[in-house]
Parts: C-alpha cells; structure tokens; sequence
C-alpha cells in the first residue's frame, strides 16, 4: 500500500472516539519496529521524524524505508515531519515522498507563524499533503526546540479558532499541560480547555508529550477530541536502555544486529501498548 496522507484517518478518529498513534522514529530498526507491530495488531499508524533525524539519516532513506514498509505489510502508514520550523526543509519533505508535515512557528509572533503556516498550506494543499500547524507553546524539548516551561503557553478556545481560520491547517497542535521529554513530576491535563477548544475548531487535534503522561488522562484526553497521540521519549528510553543491558551482560560483543535487534524488541513491546491505548487494535479490520 502506498503512503496515505492521514487527514481521512484524523477525520474519522475525531468522530468514534480513538486517536491515531504517532510514533518519532530515529533507525530503521524503529521503522520496522512500527510497522511490523502495527501490521500485526491490524492498526493504521503515522511515523515521524524531527528535522533532527533527517540531518542524520536524510529524507531519501527515510522514506524509502517507510515506503517499504507500507508496501510489504499492506496497511496504512502516513510518514509525517514533525515539529520544523525552516520552510525549506519542509518543501523538501513534501518534494521527497512525506505525505503530512509539521510547520512549528509556535515561537514567532502571531502574524508570522500565521504567514509561514499559510505558505507551507499554499504548497502542501497542491500536493494533497496534510498540514498541522501549533497555536500556544508546549514546554520541555523536542529535537533541537526547547521551550522553557516557565514561558509554556497554554492555547485558548478563542486563539485556536482563529489560527485554524487564518491558516487552512488541517490538524492543530494545542497546548494543555503536556510537554516533550521526560517529566519531573505528574503532568496535569487541562480538559476543560480542551473540551472548549473542541468545540471551537473543526479540524482534527494532536496531543505532544504524551510519552509519560498516565494511561487515564490520556484516554481522557482522546474521549475529550484528541485525535493523534505524538510518542517519541517512551520509545527512545526503552531502546536505549536495551542497548545498555546487552553491553553489560555481553562487555566483548560488537555485532550492532545483536544490539540494535535488542532495542528493536524494547520499542516493540512499548509499541503494543500504545496501540492499545488509542483504541485502534484491529480498526482495519472493523
């Protein structure tokens, strides 16, 4: 199956109350990892990667790799660039086989953000790619992106509404309480900022920061109008911490398809447990 631009599937989440995980890969051992679990689990997913990523593998493999993937387990997999900021590079994605991107201007002024949101939606709609764009700053770091959660700010109703209005974007990234990376204590969601910006809006909604946040809230969050759940953090952690364990129990081995065969386990297992927490085990066959 070729890559599919995801909107359709955003679109139907929305309305049946479950999400569409996306998973922040960096290897091909995590690409496999997603796709193998997500075929086996009858799931559609997204795969994303940060301009980071893209820096140290490229776009042509990454997307050939996705691309392979799609083909060989027959499901519906979107490959989506997360969180950039530099025009350029997005074109390049869409011109290189992405079929949905990220335009992360949440740190420029309003009418910036909107200006570069609305050139990227301009080229984006022309080559049927889905565009989400963030209104409000989600804290913690993402890639190289670091905001302060002292400087977090949280979306409301009001701003989310007319961002989506004056952009075109096709999903929004809100802020609500969650932030990228690992946190130091338990995340507080706000759902009744949620619920009114639901009601406010008319495109699909994404949740950042989702790894670390408790099973419930984020159920909460997806029976609430979340309709994709960003994972990154929650995979890398376990796999590198396979890695760590090989090297330890075997100090004089040096075969990577050993090692990285032992992170690709650990992604995998966290992978299950995901997918089960968006309520889409078995959607392809529903």
């Amino acid at each position: 199956m070729p890559l599919i631009n995801p909107l359709d599937l955003l679109k139907e989440a929305s309305k049946n109350d479950f999400a569409i995980p996306a998973f922040n890969v960096h290897t091909m051992e995590m690409i496999q990892a997603v796709a193998e679990k997500a075929a086996e689990m009858r799931a559609p997913v997204i795969i994303q990667t940060t301009p980071g990523t893209l820096r140290h593998a490229g776009i042509a493999y990454i997307v050939s790799n996705v691309k392979t993937a799609a083909e060989k387990y027959n499901i519906p997999i979107a490959l989506h660039l997360d969180h950039c900021s530099d025009y350029n590079i997005v074109i390049k994605c869409i011109r290189g086989g992405y079929t949905s991107v990220m335009v992360d201007g949440s740190m420029l002024p309003y009418q910036e953000n909107v200006k570069l949101v609305k050139d990227v939606v301009k080229v984006a709609k022309a080559a049927d790619i889905a565009v989400e764009g963030e209104i409000g700053r989600i804290g913690g770091t993402e890639d190289n992106i670091s905001v302060d959660n002292k400087k977090e700010n949280l979306t409301t109703p009001k701003e989310a509404k007319k961002f989506t209005r004056d952009t075109g974007i096709n999903s929004l990234a809100v802020a609500i309480g969650t932030a990228h990376g690992v946190y130091k204590g338990e995340p507080k969601l706000d759902f009744k900022r949620l619920i009114e910006i639901k009601n406010e809006v008319n495109v699909p909604l994404v949740l950042h920061g989702a790894s670390g946040v408790p099973e419930e809230s984020v159920k909460k969050a997806i029976e609430k109008g979340m309709t994709k759940i960003n994972i990154a953090t929650d995979l890398k952690i376990p796999m590198t911490e396979a890695i760590k364990k090989y090297f330890k129990e075997n100090p004089k081995l040096n075969d990577p398809r050993k090692y990285l065969g032992e992170g690709k386990k650990a992604v995998k297992q966290v992978l299950e447990e995901k997918i089960k927490l968006c309520g889409v085990v078995g959607l392809l066959d529903r």
